[in-house]
């Protein structure tokens, strides 16, 4: 795993910004190495604690395996967008593939992953290799906020939680639409703030910087400012739902759902402090392994008082169309 860099832009952002919102605009102008400092830090842990595919999920069938939820999630998607096997698909912001070969392998379609970040490009092309889908799932390299592709390419455009890192969502939903052909339709999951937000509410405004120094996100948006943004972008907008609102059951089951319960207990979080200090000290885990897991923890207890407030989904579906 590459050294921890990002914990240390965090600081000298801090450092050297006198509000919350000066401190956003500069991230947006950085927005590139903020992402790339990230995933460079945090994707052999994801790999190991999360598995290929990096997003959230709904259990509407109660308790289940997480990654055949995580699946049904994708698939959900795939059918919102009328995804077929003669299609050509793009994957914007494709992480280490997993959603890739997941809704390439249910569809028969083939997929593009458009990625910035190199290291995890070398992860996903190796998990390429070893699944045997070259036939269905390529790689190019590239900023999505200024896509190294032809107009009208791909028949089919979708992100899972990964415009949450651009500095403008207007803008990465206009490169999506400059790629897609007449007719095609772009489908997301968003990161964005509810209704319920109150920027002139100190706690409200406090989690979401949370949100955004555990996640890498220069300034996370709300709902209405996405849907805008879809619009503006050229979008007939056809599908606007919080899926995160609906009344889903879910419980642990298996060894990895309790794991991901008692790391959360009073004494599973010191434990695991240890073990990774442990682990960076003997030159298993590299330097900086220590700083990026508090980040990691901060936006875990983020994500988890968002959402007892009210204030933000993760799972905002979008379906917008380019008109003909």
């Amino acid at each position: 795993m590459p050294e921890n860099r990002y914990s240390a832009r965090w600081q000298r952002t801090e450092k050297h910004t006198t509000s919350n919102e000066e401190a956003r605009t500069l991230r947006k102008s950085q927005y590139a190495e903020h992402v790339n400092a990230l995933y460079d830090a945090v994707t052999d842990i994801y790999l190991q604690g999360w598995g290929q595919s990096w997003h959230f999920c709904r259990y509407p069938r109660g308790p289940e395996r997480n990654a055949t939820a995580l699946a049904r999630h994708e698939h959900c998607l795939a059918k919102a967008l009328d995804i077929s096997p003669t299609m050509r698909v793009l994957d914007v912001g494709c992480g280490v593939g997993g959603p890739a070969r997941e809704i390439a392998a249910l569809a028969g379609c083939r997929v593009t992953g458009l990625n910035l970040n190199e290291h995890q490009l070398e992860k996903s092309e190796k998990l390429i290799r070893d699944e045997g889908m070259h036939n269905q799932v390529d790689l190019v390299q590239g900023d999505y906020m200024r896509m190294p592709f032809e107009e009208s390419q791909f028949d089919a455009v979708y992100a899972i939680e990964a415009t949450i890192h651009a500095p403008s969502l207007e803008d990465v939903y206009a490169q999506c639409f400059r790629v897609l052909k007449p007719g095609g339709k772009f489908g997301l999951f968003e990161w964005a703030l509810t209704d319920k937000f109150e920027p002139s509410e100190d706690l409200h405004t406090a989690i979401r910087l949370r949100l955004e120094r555990g996640n890498g996100i220069p300034a996370l948006q709300t709902i209405t400012h996405a849907q805008n943004s879809m619009e503006s972008a050229g979008f007939e907008l056809c599908v606007a739902e919080d899926l995160a609102t609906m009344n889903d059951t879910s419980s642990a089951r298996g060894w990895y759902g309790w794991l991901l319960i008692v790391r959360n207990t009073w004494w599973g979080r010191p434990t695991m402090r240890v073990i990774i200090r442990v682990l960076e000290w003997v030159g298993v885990a590299p330097k900086g392994t220590c700083a990026i897991t508090e980040d990691l923890l901060v936006a875990n207890d983020a994500l988890m008082a968002a959402g007892k407030a009210g204030i933000f989904t993760p799972m905002l579906l979008m379906v917008g169309k380019k008109p003909l």
